[in-house]
């Protein structure tokens, strides 16, 4: 069951994720930025498979926080299952909203700095590519199919955190 809140983010109900989707109703998301030391992002390729944006590009892990969970506690949750990343500590960013033609939430931005090997939910990401924050918008504007939602979210990240550069070469993707 997926938390359901009014426009002030505060939870009303909870009901299946496929209603959610057909109503469009406001929910709850997280958004994790993973980067490496050198300020490279992990930028899943989601899986065809996905109800929202399938086979785009997402340059942040996360997803739709179920009814009576924490932001923080669906930031992990998500984390481990589509990256295979656990015992790390995330950093909160932000608490944003965002709407479009397919949806309405408030997204809570992490970050999170990784340097080890992955573990891909394969129902759910296809890949993972290493882009620097300018290469993500760079691409997002060329017409490249990323979500919309998680570019909005790089946007805020960039108003808060500035557009880091990248400091060093990009490194490997270790996939266990």
């Amino acid at each position: 069951m997926i938390e359901i809140v009014d426009e002030s983010n505060k939870p009303i109900t909870s009901c299946l994720r496929k209603v959610m989707r057909a109503n469009k109703l406001i929910h709850r998301a997280t958004y994790t930025f993973v980067r490496d030391m050198n300020h490279y992002f992990y930028v899943q390729k989601r899986s065809s498979m996905k109800d929202y944006c399938p086979g785009f590009f997402d340059p942040t892990p996360g997803g739709v926080v179920a009814a009576g969970e924490s932001y923080e506690a669906a930031n992990y949750r998500e984390l481990e299952e589509e990256m295979g990343i656990s015992n790390t500590p995330a950093e909160h960013l932000f608490t944003f909203y965002y709407e479009d033609e397919r949806m309405r939430c408030f997204g809570d931005a992490w970050e999170v700095i990784y340097e080890g090997p992955l573990r891909l939910q394969k129902e759910e990401v296809e890949s993972v590519h290493l882009m620097s924050m300018k290469e993500i918008l760079e691409s997002s504007d060329a017409g490249e199919n990323f979500t919309p939602d998680s570019v909005f979210a790089c946007k805020e990240y960039v108003k808060l955190k500035g557009l880091l550069e990248p400091i060093g070469p990009k490194g490997n993707i270790q996939l266990v």
